[in-house]
């Protein structure tokens, strides 16, 4: 694929014009932001709790952990600019700040599937092999698996922001509602065509190389729990495997529906894309914090010594 000789420096800003034809900004933007908010507050909570309890110090807890700081970076990425437009009014990004946001977003949307996938890895060797998963499974090997996973991701985004900043912009509109990859190529003057490519590589290694792996290994994971002798263990341990597959949906549904859509000839206006990009980006980052922390014994356990050490105390006087 060739690329056009040309810097992209002729625009200097760029003009969200996604939500321009709908209704309740404000309320609209009030909403986001609640999301925006609950979602650092779920994440900031699990790492800080995590970081402070070295007990929690294990490897399903770093890649908790990691899906956190990812799920910071995956929503701010967009919730920024959307919060921004709807609430400040203020509809222009800068060039440069819109192409850090492309990045930001997309590579919290690769780590994030490359997070899911070790989350799961994690649970089979937990449940599968019991007596050999911290030998199989240490922190040192974890981290690395994590540094890896960042890693790939960034060599992906990276492409795909090198090829967005040699493209010309003769109409700086974007009509989507927050920076990402689709947007300013549509917004370039150029034929949109060739440069689907890259994007699309990287789309069928996420759904069509992760997704499976991730579905077989919670397959295993059923199986496994179906053959347990006890039924009050099998029980908890499939609430375990449920509690951990629902962020997986949450993170595939959106794109798995969208590209449904588009096979059975179903073509969805540009309401309905923004719609589904902003479910796509919200909910994800929403979940996560709330499984992880509230259906995890030990890191409520945590939340629990941390008061009992640190009592309110009542006021004098």
């Amino acid at each position: 694929m060739s690329l056009v000789n040309f810097s992209g420096q002729n625009v200097v800003e760029f003009t969200i014009t996604g939500f321009d034809h709908l209704p309740y900004h404000k309320l609209m933007g009030t909403v986001i932001l609640l999301a925006y908010c609950l979602a650092l507050l779920g994440s900031t909570t699990n790492i800080c709790i995590i970081s402070a309890d070295r007990r929690l110090h294990r490897p399903m807890y770093l890649l908790i952990c990691n899906l956190a700081l990812v799920d910071i970076m995956f929503t701010t990425g967009a919730s920024t600019t959307m919060i921004s437009v709807l609430l400040a009014g203020d509809k222009t990004v800068s060039y440069n700040s819109c192409l850090s946001r492309v990045f930001s977003y997309h590579l919290g949307g690769i780590t994030q599937c490359l997070a899911l996938s070790l989350m799961a890895l994690d649970r089979t060797v937990a449940i599968s092999e019991p007596l050999r998963y911290a030998t199989i499974l240490t922190n040192q090997r974890v981290f690395l698996l994590i540094v890896v996973s960042w890693l790939l991701g960034i060599g992906c985004i990276g492409k795909l922001a090198y090829i967005a900043d040699q493209l010309p912009y003769c109409q700086p509109v974007i009509k989507y509602v927050f920076c990402d990859y689709p947007a300013i190529i549509r917004a370039a003057c150029v034929d949109p065509e060739p440069y689907w490519f890259v994007p699309s590589l990287i789309g069928l290694w996420l759904i069509a190389g992760q997704l499976p792996l991730i579905l077989l290994s919670y397959g295993k994971l059923v199986f496994t729990v179906l053959r347990l002798p006890s039924t009050e263990k099998g029980g908890r341990t499939f609430r375990t495997v449920i509690s951990h597959f629902i962020p997986v949906v949450c993170y595939y549904a959106p794109k798995l529906v969208s590209i449904l859509l588009t096979r059975v000839g179903v073509t969805l206006n540009l309401t309905e894309r923004n719609a589904l990009l902003i479910i796509s980006t919200l909910v994800p980052s929403l979940i996560n914090p709330s499984v992880y922390c509230l259906q995890n014994k030990e890191i409520r356990g945590a939340v629990l010594r941390i008061f009992r050490r640190n009592p309110v105390l009542p006021s004098k006087g």
